[in-house]
C-alpha cells in the first residue's frame, strides 16, 4: 500500500488536522487519483476510528478531533472527487428536532457518515417536522436522521415521521434515530426504521441498508 495512505490514514485517526490537509494536498499534486485517497486514506481511517470506539480504545473526544482532520482531508479532495466522478454511497438529511438546540452529537454522526462516503444535508437545530419534510421531497435522501437530547423533544421525533409520512414515499426513505434519552423501544413505537446508541452504530447501520440515490460529491 502506497506510504501516501497510511501517513493519511495515521492522521486522520491521530487527529492531525493540518497534517491531513497537507498529506492530501501533496498526494493530489503528486497524482494520487482522489477516488483512491479517500478509500484507502480517509474512510479506511474513519473505519479504524470506529473499531476504536467500539472497543472502547476511543472515547468521544477523540473521535471529534479524527473526524475533524477527516473532514479537513475531505474538503481538499472534494473538487477532485466531482472532477473524478466518484459518488457518495448515499444521501443523508440529518438534524436536531424541533425545540432542541443540542448539536454535538449530530455533528459527530455527520463527520462520522461524511467519513465514511455518504454526502450529507445537515439541516442544523431546531429543526421543525415542515422543515425535514420539505427537504425529502427536495434531496430524496436515503436516510433521515433524526437526534434529541431532551426529554421534552422527543415528541417531535414522532411529529418528524408523520410529517414525512404524509409525503406518501414514506417506503423510499429510512429514518434512523439517536439521543440520550432515546431507546430502541421509542423507535419501534414511533414508526422509526432504526436506532442507533453513538455515531458507531449509527454509521454501520447507515452502511447496511440499500442506497439508490447516490450521486457525485
Amino acid at each position: 500500500m502506497k506510504d501516501e495512505y497510511e501517513m493519511i490514514f495515521k492522521a486522520v485517526v491521530e487527529g492531525n488536522v493540518e497534517g491531513a490537509e497537507k498529506l492530501v494536498s501533496d498526494s493530489l499534486m503528486g497524482g494520487i487519483m482522489a477516488g483512491e485517497l479517500l478509500n484507502q486514506g480517509l474512510i479506511r481511517a474513519m473505519d479504524e476510528v470506529g473499531t476504536r470506539f467500539e472497543r472502547g480504545d476511543m472515547y468521544i473526544p477523540e473521535m471529534l478531533v479524527s473526524a475533524k482532520a477527516m473532514k479537513a482531508g475531505l474538503s481538499i479532495l472534494r473538487p477532485y472527487l466531482v472532477k473524478e466522478g466518484i459518488p457518495a454511497i448515499g444521501r443523508v438529511i440529518i438534524g436536531t428536532v424541533k425545540g432542541d438546540m443540542h448539536d454535538i452529537g449530530k455533528n459527530l454522526v455527520t463527520m462520522m457518515l461524511e467519513g465514511a462516503g455518504f454526502e450529507v444535508i445537515d439541516l442544523g437545530t431546531d429543526v421543525a417536522p415542515e422543515k425535514f419534510a420539505e427537504a425529502v421531497r427536495k434531496y430524496s435522501p436515503d436516510i433521515v436522521g433524526l437526534s434529541a437530547l431532551l426529554t421534552t423533544t422527543m415528541q417531535q421525533m414522532k411529529n418528524t415521521i408523520e410529517a414525512i409520512d404524509d409525503l406518501g414515499t414514506r417506503d423510499q426513505v429510512k429514518i434512523i434515530i439517536g439521543g440520550a434519552p432515546v431507546t430502541q423501544e421509542y423507535s419501534e413505537k414511533i414508526g422509526a426504521d432504526g436506532y442507533a446508541a453513538d455515531a458507531s452504530k449509527a454509521v454501520n447501520w447507515a452502511k447496511a441498508i440499500p442506497h439508490s440515490n447516490s450521486k457525485v460529491f
